[in-house]
């Protein structure tokens, strides 16, 4: 029950349970489209994050992309969630809504069916994001990335819709302040370049977004073309937390062998790429 000064005692149902431990600051009560109320319950809790370990001894690098949502410098090549059931429900449910007449019982009823429809994509998406973005802050101690300008991508022409399904912006946020709390360094470096050099001898060379594998021109050294670029991103975590230093962070760079591609439906069942299945819990 949900006392609320001056207004009433509210039934609700807890997602998940407030420890007795923290102390309740705020509420935020929200109405959304599908005519569903939620309340946002914002606590402190007295408690120091944990120590970064430094240097780090565990780091990945993660590159975010179209055909592959997430290609990392482990062998992960992350599918991206299939929403297009979803998507044809959707549109399907939105052309009803143009047939009812603006205003009408039966107007209001189908409204609700579309909003139910985005609801049910956005929070598809969100947990296939918490997910995956809790599992690299658990098993990493540096986490490198691009530090993308997400919007300024869905505005570019051309597949704009698939950018805009892929929310790298929303992932990027998840990771960043889930490695603040699992204790983990995040570091977003620069995108420029990640493609064309080589992560084996640093040879920059162009290549058209239709050619998928990088084939280094001077030392021979070819690999799918996200995984080099997820380990250029992890070249540059790494100099960029460095920086400063006498010395380098001990973490391997030699590159491994091979890429397995995961499924979307994976990290969805089993909050994880790996076929090891996470506790479960809040993301």
């Amino acid at each position: 029950m949900l006392s609320l000064s001056k207004l009433a005692d509210i039934p609700i149902r807890l997602h998940r349970e407030i420890p007795d431990s923290v102390a309740l600051k705020q509420v935020t009560l929200k109405k959304e489209p599908t005519g569903e109320w939620f309340a946002t319950f914002g606590i402190e809790v007295d408690r120091e994050p944990p120590q970064k370990p430094d240097p780090p001894k565990n780091a990945v690098g993660i590159d975010v992309g179209i055909l592959k949502y997430a290609h990392d410098t482990d062998g992960h090549a992350v599918e991206s969630l299939d929403l297009s059931d979803e998507r044809d429900r959707l549109e399907r449910e939105q052309r009803t809504l143009s047939r009812k007449e603006h205003g009408s019982n039966n107007y209001e009823k189908q409204r609700r069916r579309v909003a139910e429809c985005h609801a049910d994509l956005k929070n598809k998406r969100r947990d296939f994001l918490h997910k995956l973005s809790a599992y690299y802050a658990r098993e990493y101690d540096l986490v490198a990335v691009e530090d993308l300008d997400a919007k300024g991508l869905v505005e570019l022409d051309g597949n704009s819709r698939n950018r805009a399904g892929a929310a790298w912006g929303t992932f990027l946020r998840m990771l960043e302040y889930k490695c603040e709390r699992e204790g983990a360094h995040f570091v977003a470096v620069d995108p420029a370049g990640t493609t064309k050099a080589c992560a084996a001898c640093g040879v920059s060379t162009d290549k058209p977004l239709w050619v998928r594998e990088h084939s280094c021109p001077s030392c021979g050294f070819t690999a799918d073309r996200d995984w080099n670029a997820a380990w250029n991103i992890l070249s540059r975590g790494i100099t960029q937390l460095g920086a400063g230093r006498s010395e380098s962070p001990p973490v391997e760079t030699a590159l491994p062998p091979g890429t397995t591609s995961v499924p979307a439906k994976r990290v969805m069942e089993a909050g994880s790429p790996t076929l090891k299945r996470e506790p479960s819990g809040e993301p």
